[in-house]
């Protein structure tokens, strides 16, 4: 009988439950809603993305709705063949206009979007410059560019400025950061890093993935929000977070987004959106310019949650955003807080290592727009009496 050559995984598996740290996948019973049901629970949801309750909005069903009886189910092919369709550039024209930059790609995912970018435009003689808490995507395109890597610690401009200072002046540099961290919730030191990049010819590069629909007027990232157009090279946003669809993009120069058509290699070798996708995303645009009032209520929301939980002695971290962690240190300690919270009907997940560093684990909370008042205070008394259970407050 032939031995499984996995066999070794069920060994690894067994250690994450032996650390507390084996999750079970949780699934969502019906929409992705503030209130929804869960493993067949109601309950309030603190774990989504969906900053802006757009996943559900009658504009966005009504406008993929039409794309569907219009033009099919799904695209056929990738970009660079036949599958780019005159929705696919018109959503990329939009997102330009919407980021104020000369043009913009469209990727399948913000993770590729991230991933293909960098891999693409840099290459074994060049050198990255990464803050240590950048995104999972950043890692892996800085590794297969097969640049040199340097990071300094998190938010370290200084440390930033000496790596930079010790690289040849000609050499190509990619200075890059988040602009919303995911896991802590706090910003990037876009305004120092963008000084240090233009006084040493550095490439400047920011992930908006979590600040798009967030941070600026109508949402258009930490670029508008610190008020530095035409000072960020490369500007990466998600489409499947407050834009609630699916998909990343990339802003910057016409140069920038024709040499992401011939060379990232996503783009080239996945099929592109659905038609429903490329069409919800439009309608999701409509809809920051059109109802501010929306990203008014995720602040408002954001404020009232992150005072309830501090003020009952929760440490809160550096979070200066709807991402809220509350951080407990010890994995098995974080994922029973999440296991006790769901089963009093609020469903935040916990997060461990290697997502969050060891020591660091967290139950990571985000609200939204559409969660109402009263579902806040019934998920703040959860925190109140499982953080008095488990020893936390």
């Amino acid at each position: 009988m032939r031995r499984d050559p996995l066999d070794y995984l069920s060994s690894e598996l067994q250690a994450l439950r032996d650390q507390g740290l084996f999750r079970r996948l949780r699934v969502l019973d019906g929409e992705q809603k503030a209130r929804t049901s869960i493993d067949h629970h109601v309950v309030v949801n603190l774990s989504s993305n969906n900053y802006l309750g757009l996943t559900t909005h009658p504009r966005l069903r009504e406008r993929a709705l039409d794309a569907i009886q219009r033009l099919g189910v799904g695209s056929g092919s990738v970009r660079t063949i036949a599958g780019t369709m005159a929705i696919h550039m018109e959503l990329e024209r939009r997102l330009a206009a919407f980021k104020r930059t000369e043009a913009a790609v469209v990727f399948q995912s913000g993770f590729t979007a991230n991933a293909g970018t960098v891999a693409s435009i840099l290459g074994r003689d060049d050198v990255i410059i990464s803050d240590e808490l950048n995104h999972a995507s950043i890692i892996d395109g800085a590794r297969l560019s097969r640049a040199t890597i340097k990071v300094f610690p998190h938010r370290d401009v200084a440390a930033a400025r000496q790596i930079v200072e010790g690289l040849p002046r000609g050499q190509r540099k990619l200075l890059i950061t988040d602009g919303v961290f995911s896991m802590d919730g706090d910003l990037g030191a876009l305004p120092a890093l963008c000084d240090l990049a233009e006084e040493f010819g550095c490439i400047m590069m920011v992930d908006d993935a979590h600040a798009s629909g967030v941070f600026g007027e109508h949402g258009r990232g930490m670029v508008d929000h610190f008020g530095l157009h035409g000072r960020v090279d490369v500007q990466v946003g998600t489409l499947s977070k407050a834009v609630g669809v699916l998909g990343g993009y990339v802003a910057g120069s016409r140069a920038l987004i024709e040499f992401l058509y011939h060379r990232a290699r996503p783009f080239l070798f996945s099929t592109s959106h659905p038609p429903a996708v490329a069409a919800a995303c439009l309608a999701a645009l409509d809809v920051l310019e059109s109802e501010p009032e929306l990203i008014a209520r995720l602040w408002a929301n954001t404020r009232f949650f992150k005072a309830g939980l501090t003020g009952m002695g929760f440490d809160t971290g550096a979070s200066e955003s709807p991402i809220t962690p509350v951080i407990v240190g010890d994995a098995a300690l974080a994922m029973r807080l999440s296991d006790r919270l769901f089963e009093k009907g609020v469903f935040a997940q916990g997060i461990g290592f290697p997502t969050v560093p060891r020591g660091k684990a967290r139950v990571r909370t985000i609200v939204t727009a559409t969660h109402s008042r009263e579902e806040l205070e019934f998920a703040l008394d959860a925190f109140k009496a499982v953080g008095a259970e488990l020893g936390i407050i």
